[in-house]
């Protein structure tokens, strides 16, 4: 990658974080052909799109600021966030009050901004592309489009909890059965109790047997400015991608400290299909709406089978 960082001491940043960025220019292929118009992150759990849940989660952690780095085929999550005064305008003369506030709760949940990928050159460029919305001295969350949680305490706020202990990256985790380590980027840590690691490095998806943990990195982050300037001092890898793994490497190599955070909660990945309707079952199970209706149906049906 032909980047070398010089050891030393590097300044904590301790300010409150209140911007995050959310990568969501994939082309979501899995799920094909349900993407080939409209984004993945728009596919709806239940009654909203995964992406209102993840945005929800960063409000809930105090995020007052969402970047999202957007590419081709996107603009459905702007107008997602948007005002839209037809709609508004049409629930009240049907006298739809209820549904007026839920849509209008959608576009006061944040500041938005986006930003164009042009062209997905790995999900470091993504941030890469993001970096001139940020400050220099300035700390941010990361979150992916396809990372929902079922927990008490949003899971943003817990990897938010141990930046401000320590002041460095942290990574989000999740345990993944053992068997599955080789469809995941594991890491090998010290650990230093209350579920929080020591990064010493990444392994991507070893073999089964061979892994050093089953914890999975799951797209959630906090970056600091030392994570985008060594990005924006990279190459691209031997994949032809800027991977933000590839930056957290070069900083564990250079002796920077690195923190890992195994969130509490139930990881809902979204990423294929399976998963996609697990998570869909889950919550629907526990929406006030549909969620008695739904557990009766699933009873039924497993007694048919």
């Amino acid at each position: 990658m032909g980047l070398a960082l010089v050891a030393g001491p590097v300044p904590n940043y301790m300010q409150k974080i209140k911007k995050a960025i959310f990568p969501v220019a994939g082309f979501g292929t899995r799920f094909l052909p349900a993407t080939k118009a409209q984004p993945k992150e728009m596919l709806p759990v239940v009654d909203k799109p995964v992406i209102q849940y993840l945005v929800e989660d960063a409000v809930a952690a105090g995020i007052e600021e969402i970047i999202f780095v957007t590419g081709r085929g996107k603009r459905a999550i702007e107008d997602h966030f948007d005002y839209s005064f037809e709609l508004s305008k049409t629930l009240v003369e049907k006298n739809k009050l209820d549904l007026v506030k839920k849509v209008q709760a959608i576009e006061n949940l944040a500041k938005f901004s986006y930003v164009r990928q042009p062209i997905p050159l790995g999900d470091g460029h993504a941030l890469k592309c993001a970096a001139h919305l940020v400050r220099d001295d300035e700390p941010v969350l990361v979150m992916f489009g396809d990372t929902l949680y079922d927990s008490q305490v949003s899971p943003a706020r817990q990897a938010i909890e141990v930046f401000e202990k320590y002041g460095d990256p942290v990574v989000g985790l999740s345990e993944v059965d053992p068997s599955e380590v080789n469809k995941f980027g594991v890491i090998d840590g010290l650990d230093l109790g209350e579920d929080i690691f020591e990064i010493k490095k990444f392994v991507e998806k070893p073999a089964v047997g061979e892994a050093p943990s089953n914890l999975a990195a799951v797209g959630i982050y906090v970056i600091t400015p030392e994570v985008i300037t060594t990005l924006n001092a990279m190459e691209a890898g031997k994949s032809g991608e800027i991977r933000l793994a590839d930056a957290f490497d070069l900083m564990l190599s250079a002796g920077r400290p690195l923190y890992g955070k195994k969130l509490n909660g139930e990881w809902l990945d979204t990423g294929n299909k399976f998963n996609f309707i697990k998570a869909t079952i889950k919550l629907g199970m526990k929406d006030a709406e549909i969620g008695e209706d739904l557990q009766n149906f699933i009873r039924q049906t497993a007694q048919g089978l």
